[in-house]
């Protein structure tokens, strides 16, 4: 194996940012105190937990009492959909969501049916893009939500939020996105895409794994998620992880700053990567080519086993994946390419590489050196 990696599997994690590891340190042995006691020592946490608060809300343009720290995109997944679904229940039983959505929507969704709820869930076209038609002419009178992702976690491809917000806005129904791909990667703001509810989580955008956001916007009625103290102005229950919540705040300030540059950069080297993959023979892109997150390429290598080529890759010390990181393991193809019209075959014949900070044209251009000899092996068997 190399010794240096090549990480190409930023859209399954991505690695503390020094500047926000050093700015959590303190609060791990420092300022330990807990935030939620009335003592002069946990003044300093909780004065952190709001500065990360406010960070938060000035990067996606709303009010600091609108965000709610969970443990992350999953747990803010279950919390909008499950909470909105029994705080509106006597208004409705109907909700709207897509094939192509994250695990955490996909099986909270499929739970509620256990429970009396009738979900439709909206087919894509082939690009990844949401049926604008379907979906609307999915509404009904009972319809009480619908949670549709930003940016989905497979192909990059970004959805139409900013339409499918109008539509709830005129039809008064609670609209879920999860932007746990996008939030660190775009510009997003939920005044203007009109969602009531979002969902992040920081280690997506370079700030510590197992915390998370929640946006719900004023007035939402949303059922607690969890039960016990007052944290989290008595919306979410369990003492605050301080040093998260801080790392968290620290993140997306600064990928926010950066994102301007950063997508730039990360499109030149994506299109790079493009250009010379898609012209190895049997090769195809999955997803929209416009309208996706900067740093992602999903290929089809028609004819070669996926698996095959991670772990050929994986010999020479580079790190990619086939779907997502959340259903590693698992014997099934890709929810979201069948969904997009593929066939198991070319599923299971697809990798996700996605680029990010430390992403180099030199790494960009080793990856395709050894995709090249890796595959003329596997041709030459």
């Amino acid at each position: 194996m190399n010794n240096k990696i090549i990480y190409m599997d930023y859209g399954a994690t991505t690695p503390v940012d020094k500047d926000v590891f050093k700015e959590m340190e303190p609060y791990f042995c420092s300022f330990y105190g807990n935030p939620s006691s009335v003592s002069a020592f946990s003044l300093e946490p909780k004065m952190a937990i709001d500065k990360a608060r406010s960070r938060v809300a000035k990067a996606i343009n709303c009010k600091r009492e609108e965000i709610f720290f969970t443990s992350g995109g999953t747990e803010s997944d279950n919390w909008a959909i499950k909470g909105t679904a029994f705080a509106k229940r006597k208004s409705g039983n109907h909700i709207i969501t897509s094939e192509i959505e994250h695990p955490a929507v996909l099986n909270t969704c499929r739970y509620l049916e256990t429970q009396g709820f009738d979900v439709t869930y909206v087919p894509v076209k082939k690009n990844g893009m949401v049926d604008l038609d379907y979906l609307e002419k999915s509404i009904n009178s009972k319809t009480i939500l619908i949670s549709i992702m930003l940016a989905n976690n497979e192909v990059g491809t970004l959805e139409p939020i900013e339409e499918i917000g109008k539509i709830c806005t005129e039809k008064n129904i609670a609209f879920h996105t999860d932007a746990v791909q996008a939030i660190g990667h775009i510009n997003v703001d939920v005044q203007k895409l009109k969602v009531d509810m979002l969902s992040m989580s920081a280690h997506k955008f370079y700030g510590p794994k197992g915390i998370g956001v929640l946006y719900i916007k004023k007035g939402m009625k949303v059922d607690n998620y969890f039960h016990g103290g007052e944290q989290e102005r008595a919306r979410r229950a369990g003492t605050e992880n301080t040093p998260a919540i801080v790392g968290l705040g620290k993140a997306i300030e600064k990928s926010n700053s950066s994102i301007s540059t950063e997508t730039v950069r990360l499109k030149s080297l994506r299109d790079k990567f493009l250009k010379e993959v898609l012209e190895i023979h049997g090769t195809s892109i999955n997803g929209d080519l416009v309208n996706r997150i900067p740093g992602n390429s999903n290929i089809c290598f028609h004819g070669i086993e996926a698996e095959t080529l991670l772990m050929a890759l994986d010999l020479r010390g580079i790190c990619a994946s086939v779907g997502s990181a959340c259903s590693a393991g698992s014997l099934e193809p890709s929810h979201v390419l069948i969904a997009m019209g593929l066939s198991e075959e070319n599923s299971r014949s697809s990798m996700r590489f996605s680029f990010g900070s430390s992403t180099s044209e030199q790494e960009v251009e080793n990856t395709v050196k050894a995709l090249k000899e890796i595959i003329r092996n596997i041709q030459n068997v």
